[in-house]
């Protein structure tokens, strides 16, 4: 009877054994562990993309003057010469709308200043501008979590687009950081050369809210609201996305770090003139091609990855 218990004991053991190396047999291929099912990782969770999301999303943030609160996102039509016009309409020319969804920020685009007196603030103009861009974002994240993200802004849309990066780089943006591909900053008011990558060439001056930042009092008796924040607190993971660019000479972006003549500086600031209005035909910035055509091949670069994925 011993005997027979003994066998039996052994026949479960081996079966028992039998059973465990098929079960990891059965999870295990050559070099690592069997592909997850179709679908990416999302935060550590398998994503869903319904098929109606486009793969890429760029958003364009106008400047000063090219924008308006109720202008059509995917039409904009307030200001026909808005510099980035000229990228987002080859763009979106060059790449079907279900695959590429190209976005332009309806803002009010406007500074408050004692001869425009019934002009929004500075301030008050780029705060509708984050809120609106965040609320995009998030809409569409929401919605299609693998959808990739390409970012640019000129000028007070540069502040703008900037400062959502930052958010996004700090964990508490509208999308995770992972899904925002690239951010283009042209003419950017709070320019500093430590953070992004600098694609003009050197240039010894200072996005002008942080040259002006120490006497920000003065300024904002010339321009009312508008407070001069200061540098960033830096894009995080996204810093080596961010790309700066800056025509030397323009007096948004490249401004002496400490200026003499506050008032005179915080005019001219606002004037939208000299080398900011430069942007599309300037090669001074990055020799050989001017910022507008070299933001439209990056551009262009990233969308193409994205779409090949």
């Amino acid at each position: 009877m011993r005997k027979v218990l003994t066998v039996l004991a052994v026949l479960i053991l081996v079966v028992g054994i039998g059973l465990g190396v098929g079960k990891w047999l059965t999870t295990q291929q050559p070099g690592g562990p069997v592909p997850a099912p179709p679908g990416k990782e999302e935060g550590g969770v398998l994503a869903e993309q319904p098929e109606w999301c486009p793969a890429v999303e760029v958003i364009s943030v106008p400047g000063t003057a090219e924008s308006r609160a109720d202008d059509d996102p995917l039409a904009p039509t307030a200001n026909p010469n808005s510099l980035l016009l000229g990228v987002t309409g080859p763009l979106s020319e060059s790449y079907p709308s279900d695959k590429v969804k190209v976005w332009t920020t309806p803002y009010p685009a406007q500074i408050k200043m004692h001869q425009a007196p019934d002009q929004l603030t500075y301030d008050d103009s780029q705060a509708v501008g984050r809120d609106v861009t965040s609320k995009e974002m998030a809409d569409l994240h929401g919605q299609c979590p693998m959808t990739d993200f390409v970012l640019m802004g000129f000028s007070q849309g540069a502040s703008i687009a900037g400062d959502v990066a930052e958010q996004i780089g700090a964990g508490n943006g509208p999308v995770p950081a992972e899904r925002v591909v690239g951010v283009a900053l042209l003419g950017d008011p709070r320019r500093d050369p430590n953070q992004g990558v600098n694609e003009n060439v050197d240039l010894a001056g200072v996005g002008i809210e942080l040259s002006l930042q120490p006497v920000a009092p003065i300024v904002g008796t010339v321009v009312p609201g508008a407070t001069m924040r200061g540098p960033r607190a830096g894009f995080g993971p996204l810093n080596d996305r961010v790309h700066n660019v800056c025509v030397p000479g323009d007096t948004f972006c490249d401004v002496p770090p400490a200026v003499p003549d506050a008032i005179a500086r915080a005019g001219e600031m606002f004037a939208m003139a000299g080398a900011h209005a430069t942007y599309a035909f300037n090669d001074a910035a990055i020799p050989g091609t001017t910022p507008l055509a070299w933001t439209e091949g990056w551009a262009r670069g990233l969308i193409d990855a994205s779409l090949a994925r």
